[in-house]
């Protein structure tokens, strides 16, 4: 039988565009250097994966503090990474986003066009092994980074609040991976 050694593994899987994590990637459980920074309190809440027609879409992982409720999300803020399998344009993305955003509630179209604007500002195409995060400040607004890279920021609290709704409001188009991100039990250690 002929073996290949990790490194040749590891080689391999990324010349067919697989998704590798690497040794020296950060703590699984520790959120990134940028989101420690703003919430220093934070902890892995959850993480799940979004699936469409069997097809891994991206990874997610929420971050909050230990006042975080999933009741009252749009409360505490938070901050959501988003690890993707796929390629996407940032304009895809951001109508996407508009979609579910109106399942949470109506839009009008003024408002869906000047949020589908804000969003598409910000929003970067997506590559696989590219991550999004998302910071949500409560009655500010968000801020989202590409890595370590800040992307911008939106400062419309109730854009941020139903944009993170998209994952954490109860009228999510994707309830079982609400539930994973929100998996954590209240009063668990850091």
């Amino acid at each position: 039988m002929n073996r290949l050694a990790p490194a040749s593994v590891l080689a391999v899987a990324a010349a067919m565009g697989m998704v590798v994590a690497s040794a020296v990637a950060e703590d699984a459980a520790t959120p990134p250097a940028f989101i420690r920074q703003a919430l220093p309190e934070a902890a892995l809440w959850g993480q799940g994966q979004m699936r469409f027609l069997g097809l891994r879409i991206y990874d997610a992982r929420l971050w909050a503090g230990s006042r975080f409720e999933a009741a009252d999300f749009g409360a505490c803020p938070l901050a959501l990474e988003l690890n993707y399998h796929r390629a996407f344009t940032g304009a895809a993305i951001a109508q996407r986003s508009i979609d579910e955003i109106e399942r949470q509630g109506d839009l009008t179209p003024a408002q869906a066009q000047r949020w589908l604007k804000a969003l598409a500002a910000v929003l970067p195409d997506v590559q696989p092994g590219d991550r999004l995060t998302g910071l949500y400040q409560p009655g500010q607004g968000m801020r989202l980074w590409r890595g370590q890279q800040p992307l911008g920021a939106i400062d419309d609290a109730e854009l941020a609040r139903r944009f993170f709704g998209i994952w954490l409001s109860p009228r999510t188009s994707e309830p079982s991976l609400r539930s994973a991100l929100l998996a954590r039990k209240p009063g668990a250690g850091p």
